[in-house]
């Protein structure tokens, strides 16, 4: 088994390449994008699984889901929630167990989900309660990226407009990486 750093500082980390998602971007914001997308996307075994939400800057205020992202190692599918809601079709998809969904922090992601739909997510992994079995202490996507991969993520799109009516190249890119990651994470330390 490979030995990981436990953690990784900023000064180390701003050192490091930025990475970017490689693959295809498909923005889903109608019903019949839905069921196209879940049909290919219940074809692999393994997800990458992440949201976006509008930032609010009063206190004690949140916003529902505007953005729900789904890859595979290839193809990141951006489900607009904030024009479609939850389908019925991703609400099957979130609820079935035999597709690995594996996402970060998410238990705020379930909470947030619930102001939407009243669906049981099932077959989540959260990689939080994974990568300390291999080592890794640290818990924000970016560091346990930048241990394993030797690049950083850029944070820079994190609170941009998700409800806008176009997203645009920067959100796009931005929202596809951290879903990808999710993925590659899981699947280097699963082959190890």
């Amino acid at each position: 088994m490979m030995d990981f750093l436990q953690t990784i500082n900023k000064e180390d980390l701003s050192l490091l390449p930025i990475e970017e998602f490689p693959g295809r971007v498909i923005v889903v914001d109608t019903e019949r994008d839905t069921e196209k997308a879940i049909s290919y996307l219940s074809t692999f075994k393994e997800v990458g699984f992440d949201t976006e939400t509008r930032p609010n800057f009063r206190k004690g205020q949140s916003n529902k889901i505007s953005l729900m992202q789904i890859s595979t190692e290839d193809t990141c599918f951006l489900f607009r929630l904030n024009h479609i809601g939850i389908p019925e079709a991703l609400e099957h998809f979130l609820s079935d167990a035999s597709i690995q969904k594996i996402g970060l922090s998410l238990r705020d992601d379930f909470n947030a989900i619930q102001k939407r739909s009243k669906l049981e997510p099932k077959g989540f992994l959260d990689l939080q309660n994974y990568v300390g079995k291999y080592g890794i202490k640290d818990a924000s996507l970016q560091k346990i990226y930048a241990i394993i991969f030797n690049k950083k993520i850029s944070k820079g799109q994190r609170l941009s407009n998700w409800e806008a009516d176009i997203l645009s190249e920067g959100q796009k890119k931005y929202a596809s990486l951290d879903a990808w990651a999710c993925l590659k994470i899981y699947k280097q330390l699963k082959a190890l």
